[in-house]
């Protein structure tokens, strides 16, 4: 049985698609840029990522995350994060239930872009995540935990058009599970780290190469979490982006492959109505 593709978020992404002005093209590379949201804007990032399982993972064999993502921008550097996913688990035959469908645990996030790049300096940014158990524990949709996540941004253009990003963090509490993919036996202390390296090729494509990982005090394989993306974008129309990975993972906590495709872009709030 193959997982379902959350109904109601696709209609949600249908309905704002009318709105796009011009976006940020980031995803889909988990390794996060500087960039922050323009000044009373909002930017908006949905996907729909399609994971196969590792076998240490079993009786859960495959999971659909249908994942919607806001930012708004409150200017100075600052933007405020809200995104939930639907997560659809597919399960063994002898499991009950076999595909179990839900919201999954809610992101709140502060991210500050304290310096921007220039004369060959990186742009700097720190990002606070806290993650509430929002998703159903009884069948693994959520983690039952408050996850409460820092980590640091360094973005560098190495030659125009070729841009680097590196993240680096510290998980305080809860874990990095997303349903029954991360590390889920550890309950805080978790080191998180990426690397990207984004080229874009002309004025509508844009590729790259993404690494992350995950690692707990404990050296054990299965509290391990490693895996490539190999992805891009396509530029639609000017705000509207196309985005598609292809990931390949390592160690029980990640996918052993996944496809991801979504869409980014920016919403131009309406301006008030003028007085008469």
């Amino acid at each position: 049985m193959r997982a379902r593709v959350p109904t109601l978020g696709l209609l949600f992404t249908a309905a704002i698609l009318m709105m796009a002005s011009s976006a940020i093209a980031q995803q889909p590379f988990p390794t996060d840029d500087a960039d922050v949201t323009a000044k009373g804007k909002f930017h908006y990032e949905s996907f729909n990522e399609y994971d196969w399982l590792q076998t240490e993972q079993f009786p859960h064999l495959r999971q659909n995350t249908f994942n919607m993502k806001v930012n708004y921008g409150l200017g100075h550097g600052v933007e405020l994060d809200l995104d939930t996913p639907l997560i659809s688990i597919v399960n063994d035959a002898t499991v009950r239930p076999r595909v179990p469908f839900g919201l999954g645990d809610t992101n709140f996030g502060i991210k500050w872009n304290f310096r921007e790049e220039h004369d060959g300096s990186p742009a700097l940014t720190a990002v606070l995540y806290v993650e509430v158990p929002t998703g159903d524990t009884a069948t693994e949709l959520g983690s039952g935990l408050v996850d409460t996540w820092l980590y640091g941004v360094v973005q560098k253009t190495l030659k125009p058009n070729l841009v680097l990003h590196l993240n680096g963090g510290w998980l305080f509490h809860g874990n990095t599970s997303t349903g029954v993919v991360g590390i889920i036996t550890a309950h805080g202390h978790v080191a998180t780290m990426g690397a990207s390296l984004v080229q874009k090729i002309n004025d509508r494509i844009t590729l790259g190469l993404d690494l992350t990982g995950a690692v707990t005090r404990n050296a054990l394989l299965e509290r391990n979490q490693f895996q490539v993306t190999v992805g891009g974008n396509y530029a639609l129309r000017n705000g509207l982006s196309l985005d598609a990975g292809f990931i390949v993972g390592h160690f029980e906590a990640s996918p052993r492959v996944g496809v991801q495709i979504g869409f980014s872009w920016d919403i131009k709030p309406e301006p008030p109505d003028q007085p008469q």
